[in-house]
């Protein structure tokens, strides 16, 4: 693996529990949508690229699909394993995925993407494996969240050389995914978009699951959890409802696509 595949599968793995109990969850609507557009089914030979603690690949198991989950962090994958105990959960890098060509009937990237150093050539990698006639669904945020833009601007302030991994909208201006995606040697078959409200017991536990992303885990390496915790509680003070919970909405977009090469190949990342 990379430096910066390395670098990810640590932030991410930081606080590996809180981020499958209190922050993977919110996109569970998302999932399911990607799950239902391609038709995973029994049997249905599926990765789950960026497949965190795997909550996306609990659900394709439960529908019967032959589950396989790649992802860069020890951590989160130690507990996809427990969820999914006959899944094939590996520790990789998705822009070198270690599977032969023409593998796949579906490949899943939900809201992965935007933490890759070369997404471009992480669509390629998810085309090559992806058999003839396969289903790619790659989901990314749909539009910039409030509260999220709230934490970037003041950790913008705060950061030297400024957000980095804080930035993950750039890919939701209009057109620039279908780009990456027909770049890739993929053809869109469709587009749409996912609502996933969720709600917070309070301000703390809201805190605990932000704090749980890889970005926050790099900021907080950087300059310590106090200034962090209270960009987010400032961010967070919009969405608290007058029981004290805080209510949060999250909207993706999805785009499922399927490789539209004449010839099944096999050719790895290096020879694309």
């Amino acid at each position: 693996m990379g430096g910066s595949t390395t670098l990810q599968g640590r932030l991410w793995g930081g606080a590996a529990h809180t981020w499958a109990e209190l922050r993977e969850p919110i996109a569970a609507p998302l999932w399911q949508a990607m799950l239902d557009a391609a038709g995973v089914g029994p049997g249905t030979r599926l990765l789950d690229a960026g497949c965190g603690a795997g909550g996306a690949s609990l659900l394709a198991a439960q529908r019967g699909a032959l589950v396989n989950g790649l992802d860069a962090s020890d951590a989160l994958l130690a507990i996809a394993r427990v969820r999914v105990p006959d899944g094939d959960f590996r520790v990789g890098d998705l822009e070198i995925v270690p599977y032969a060509g023409s593998t796949f009937d579906v490949v899943l990237a939900a809201d992965v993407l935007p933490y890759t150093a070369r997404p471009a050539v992480v669509l390629r990698e998810l085309a090559r494996v992806s058999r003839r006639g396969a289903y790619v669904v790659v989901a990314i945020g749909a539009m910039p969240d409030p509260t999220q833009q709230a934490i970037t601007l003041v950790l913008r302030e705060l950061l030297p050389g400024g957000c980095g991994g804080l930035e993950p909208f750039a890919l939701a201006e209009p057109g620039v995914l279908e780009a990456l995606v027909a770049g890739a040697g993929l053809r869109v078959l469709g587009t749409d978009e996912v609502c996933c409200p969720w709600e917070y017991a309070d301000p703390e536990t809201a805190w605990q699951a932000y704090a749980s992303t890889g970005p926050l885990q790099a900021a907080m390496r950087l300059l310590g959890q106090a200034p962090v915790r209270a960009a987010v509680l400032r961010a967070l003070v919009p969405h608290a409802t007058a029981e004290g919970t805080v209510r949060l909405v999250t909207h993706f977009r999805y785009i499922v696509a399927t490789p539209h090469r004449k010839e099944e190949h096999g050719k790895g990342a290096e020879e694309m």
